[in-house]
């Protein structure tokens, strides 16, 4: 049981909340290269990327674990994105800081999806049992390559005046 759910039930909420977090990252990111803001799917990326890594450190451990680190990375990553947008809405030199932290946050849930695809799905394990294998390392390097150049591409495109709250 973690908090009060079965095992089962609580990682099956982890997994949905980060893929929703990806996806709805993906979304957005598309939305920051198209310059377009897209307020709904930010608010479910940004909710569900803290709540992944805020259920992360719900499964039982008895050391600080490599993805305590990336959670606690991602939390405060997160929290540049939020206040960069919600606190200083996106003027000045906060809309670089929010492009670059809402990319590394998304991929920093994706460089965990990777690791878990390598740890379940059978023919990526075949292929990376130990995830020190060349096929591993260089998925990473492709995903981390393509977020470089997605990122750059973003805080190039996205170029909002800044936000005005009433």
């Amino acid at each position: 049981m973690i908090l009060g759910l079965p095992a089962s039930t609580f990682t099956l909420i982890h997994v949905i909340l980060s893929l929703v977090g990806i996806v709805s990252g993906l979304v957005v990111l598309a939305g920051l290269i198209g310059a377009k803001r897209l307020p709904g799917w930010t608010a479910l990326f940004l909710a569900t990327t803290i709540l992944t890594s805020v259920t992360g450190f719900g499964f039982p451990f008895d050391k600080l674990l490599p993805s305590h680190i990336f959670g606690i990375i991602s939390l405060v990553v997160l929290a540049i994105a939020l206040l960069a947008l919600y606190a200083f809405h996106l003027a000045g030199h906060w809309r670089w800081i929010y492009v670059a932290s809402a990319v590394i946050a998304l991929y920093l849930n994706s460089f965990v999806g990777v690791v878990q695809a390598f740890q379940k799905l059978g023919p990526l394990h075949a292929l990376a049992p130990t995830q020190s294998e060349p096929p591993f390392a260089i998925a990473q390097v492709v995903v981390l390559a393509i977020f470089i150049a997605l990122g750059i591409l973003a805080a190039i495109k996205f170029r909002p005046a800044a936000m005005r709250f009433a």
